[in-house]
C-alpha cells in the first residue's frame, strides 16, 4: 500500500466482535472554508495516530469532518478493501439510478436495501449489485457523487472495491451533508437505515456516538488470513454534527481490528474536539 504517511500499526486491545462532472468539488461548500486550518489539523491526527502502538503489518487510514464548520482533518496511505462498508455506496447508486429513471425503489429493492444496510446481508446486496450493473454501474455513480479513488471491484467481488478514507468522507458528504445529487427523500432513507444497524454490527464509529449512522465492514483475506476492518458514519462529537471513516488491513484479528478503529476513532474525535475550542 502506497503513500507518504504510511505507518505501521499494532494490536490496541480488544473489543466484542460481533449529474456532475468529477471536475466539481467533491465536497459540501462548508470544506471550501477549511482550506486554512487544514493542514494543521491533518498534522494533529497524524501525531495522535502515531501515538498509538506499532506492531506488525497493520496499516490504517482516517477521515473525519465537521458537517458545519467544515473543519476537518485527513490521515490517507492509499487504498483499502471496503468490505461491507461499499453497500453504503451500492445503495447510493441504486437511489441514483432510480432518480434518473423518474421512478421509486420497488417494495423488493426496498426490502433488500434494509437488509443490506442494517444486517449486512450479502444476498441481498447481490441482487443490488445486479440491478446497479455491477463495477460499470457503481464507478458511474461514483463519478457523479465526485469519489476519484474509488475502483469497483471486479467478478462480482464488491467488497474488494479499492477506496480511501477522505472518498468515504465524500459519500458521507453526500449523505449527511448540505448540498447533494441525491434527494432528500433518499438520503432520509440511507440514513434511517445507518441508525438502526443491526446489534453486534454497531460497533466502530460508534464509540464516539451511541446514537452514530454507520455501516462496518470486515473481511478476512484467504491468503493472509489477516482482517480488512473499516467503519464509517456520522457521528455527534461535542454537539457538532461529524463524518468519519476509517480503514484498516493486516490486522491479525477480527477483535483487534475493531479496538483499533475504534482507537482511531476517538483520535479523530479529539482533533475535532480541538478545533472546535480553537475556532
Amino acid at each position: 500500500m502506497a503513500g507518504a504517511a504510511n505507518l505501521r500499526y499494532g494490536s490496541v486491545g480488544t473489543a466484542a466482535v460481533a449529474a456532475v462532472s468529477s471536475s466539481e468539488p467533491s465536497l459540501s461548500p462548508q470544506t471550501e472554508a477549511a482550506a486554512a486550518p487544514e493542514a494543521d489539523l491533518d498534522e494533529l491526527l497524524a501525531a495522535e495516530l502515531a501515538g498509538m502502538a506499532r506492531v506488525g503489518d497493520v496499516q490504517l487510514s482516517v477521515a473525519v469532518m465537521d458537517v458545519e464548520s467544515g473543519d476537518r482533518a485527513v490521515f490517507e496511505s492509499g487504498q483499502y478493501d471496503t468490505a461491507s462498508i461499499v453497500k453504503v455506496d451500492i445503495l447510493a447508486a441504486l437511489l441514483l439510478q432510480a432518480h434518473d429513471a423518474g421512478r421509486a425503489l420497488t417494495s423488493r429493492e426496498r426490502a433488500q436495501a434494509t437488509s443490506m444496510i442494517r444486517s449486512s446481508d450479502n444476498t441481498a446486496t447481490n441482487a443490488l449489485w445486479d440491478t446497479i450493473g455491477g463495477a460499470p454501474g457503481l464507478d458511474s455513480a461514483n463519478q457523479r457523487l465526485g469519489l476519484i479513488a474509488t475502483s469497483a471491484g471486479r467478478n462480482g467481488n464488491w467488497g474488494l472495491t479499492q477506496t480511501t478514507a477522505e472518498d468515504q468522507l465524500i459519500l458521507l458528504d453526500a449523505i449527511f451533508g448540505t448540498a447533494s445529487l441525491l434527494s432528500p427523500t433518499d438520503r432520509d432513507f440511507i440514513e434511517d437505515l445507518m441508525e438502526r444497524v443491526v446489534a453486534g454490527q454497531d460497533w466502530g464509529v460508534s464509540v464516539a456516538d451511541s446514537g452514530a449512522a454507520l455501516k462496518n465492514g470486515w473481511l478476512p483475506r484467504t491468503a493472509t488470513a489477516l482482517w480488512d476492518i473499516n467503519s464509517i458514519g456520522r457521528v455527534d462529537i461535542e454537539g457538532r454534527d461529524c463524518l468519519i471513516a476509517v480503514l484498516s488491513d493486516g490486522n491479525l484479528t477480527q477483535a483487534d481490528g475493531i479496538a483499533l478503529v475504534e482507537a482511531a476513532t476517538r483520535a479523530a474525535a479529539s482533533v475535532i474536539s480541538t478545533a472546535g475550542e480553537a475556532s
